[in-house]
């Protein structure tokens, strides 16, 4: 009876995760389908879904028109710089506080997480005052210079991955004669390679995605990033609408290319944690 209701609660649960992953998959088929038809089709009423021929110079056409080469690499260019600044800041000063005896320790980390209950929303107009005040508007530098800083989000992830070596580490490396510095990059950076791959994943992300900071700070079109440049092609693209989705989709390769790459880190990591 026991090997029974085990059968069938896992039937159900596998029943439910199917069902709820056809969800997620039907709007990316949809889209995959939309970039694939001609302008007639993809404005048909009743809508058809599958295309008669599949249209793949959809995705040739889109580097065609306009800059979208250019938006591609400048969104490399503040999502990689972005990254790179997350990991470095957020790593170091996790490791101080968790690791590091100075005054006023714990009342700092808690002020930390408390900047992370303001909406990004009021320090919109702070932040365009400075960078206009440092002559960076209309560049790329403020859509990533800001992840160099450390952010909130980023310093509790580190702290909390760092807590968790125990102390034998850090003191056998004191024996051997390594400084806080040697202690921190040789020994707990290595250590904490499924957290650094979740940062990283969750700031690629964010800034691949981003297009709030963009439309506020640039105003030159070639030097917009993807997701701000695609929707300003939307004018080029008038009854040829089907290549902005082959657009949007091409957009998305990079991330799944980067989660693919890093999920083992990133699911690890959510095992080893208090998450679980």
């Amino acid at each position: 009876m026991k090997k029974q209701k085990n059968i069938g609660s896992k039937v159900i649960g596998y029943s439910i995760i199917t069902f709820s992953a056809l969800i997620m998959v039907i709007p990316f088929v949809t889209a995959l389908f939309n970039s694939l038809k001609t302008y007639k089709e993809f404005t048909a009423i009743p809508p058809k879904w599958i295309p008669s021929v599949f249209q793949w110079a959809n995705y040739s056409e889109v580097f065609k028109l306009g800059n979208f080469f250019h938006y591609t690499v400048n969104s490399f260019t503040v999502t990689i710089l972005s990254v790179i600044g997350a990991l470095l800041s957020c790593s170091m000063v996790g490791y101080a506080f968790a690791r590091l005896k100075f005054p006023f320790k714990n009342t700092l980390f808690v002020m930390v997480l408390g900047t992370m209950m303001i909406p990004p929303v009021v320090i919109i107009i702070p932040h365009f005052i400075i960078f206009k005040d440092l002559h960076l508007l209309d560049s790329l530098t403020p859509l990533w210079i800001l992840e160099w800083l450390a952010q909130p989000f980023g310093i509790f992830l580190m702290r909390q991955a760092f807590m968790k070596i125990p102390k034998e580490y850090e003191e056998s490396a004191k024996l051997d004669g390594c400084n806080p510095l040697q202690i921190y990059w040789k020994i707990f950076m290595p250590m904490c390679k499924p957290t650094l791959a979740t940062l990283a994943i969750f700031t690629f992300m964010t800034k691949w995605n981003e297009i709030l900071a963009p439309i506020i700070y640039l105003t030159t079109n070639e030097k917009f990033t993807l997701p701000i440049g695609i929707l300003s092609l939307g004018g080029q693209w008038v009854g040829n609408e089907q290549y902005m989705v082959a657009a949007a989709l091409i957009s998305l390769i990079p991330i799944l290319i980067v989660f693919f790459f890093a999920e083992k880190y990133f699911v690890s990591n959510f095992n080893n944690s208090g998450i679980k």
